[in-house]
């Protein structure tokens, strides 16, 4: 990871209070404004990170795979679900199917994604910051700020602009 993407990750945490109060102030404005607010700085973030130079989400957590998931994988790679949830997959608490291993065992060693194409829907949306209702996963994106450099970059931004 850049060095300067884990500065982001350190602010993170070091000014966890901070963005707690960040996001009580987020939590009271109206949902059209708040969802602009975050959204526009979600393409700004991604114009200054780049994930291919992090994937700490990739290393770090798994998403929750649904059963179209597990489908379009299993289609991809030629075979069955079954197969696809017996090698890769685990049931975690939620009763939800999510990796078995961290990294991700689809994470290639050049941060590549090897079914990038195929990849569950929760990995496209992530950070899920721009997202059409973020009040909905205010508390998600404030976790997401220890996880992902860009989520960081976003409440720095968002502390400027309040």
């Amino acid at each position: 990871m850049k060095p300067e993407y884990q500065k982001y990750l350190q602010k993170a945490i070091s000014r966890k209070k901070e963005n707690k109060r960040v996001l009580q102030k987020l939590k009271k404005l109206k949902s059209t404004d708040l969802n602009r607010l975050i959204n526009n700085l979600h393409y700004e973030a991604f114009e200054v990170i780049d994930c291919l130079e992090c994937a700490n989400c990739c290393i770090l957590i798994s998403p929750i795979v649904k059963d179209n998931d597990v489908s379009r994988i299993a289609k991809g790679l030629k075979i069955k679900p079954s197969v696809v949830v017996t090698k890769y997959m685990q049931i975690d608490l939620e009763k939800d199917f999510v990796m078995n291993t961290s990294p991700c065992p689809f994470l290639l060693p050049d941060k590549y994604c090897s079914i990038y194409e195929l990849r569950p829907q929760a990995c496209k949306g992530y950070p899920h910051t721009d997202h059409g209702k973020m009040k909905n996963i205010l508390d998600l994106t404030l976790k997401n700020t220890r996880i992902c450099p860009a989520v960081c970059w976003i409440f720095e931004e968002l502390k400027n602009q309040l």
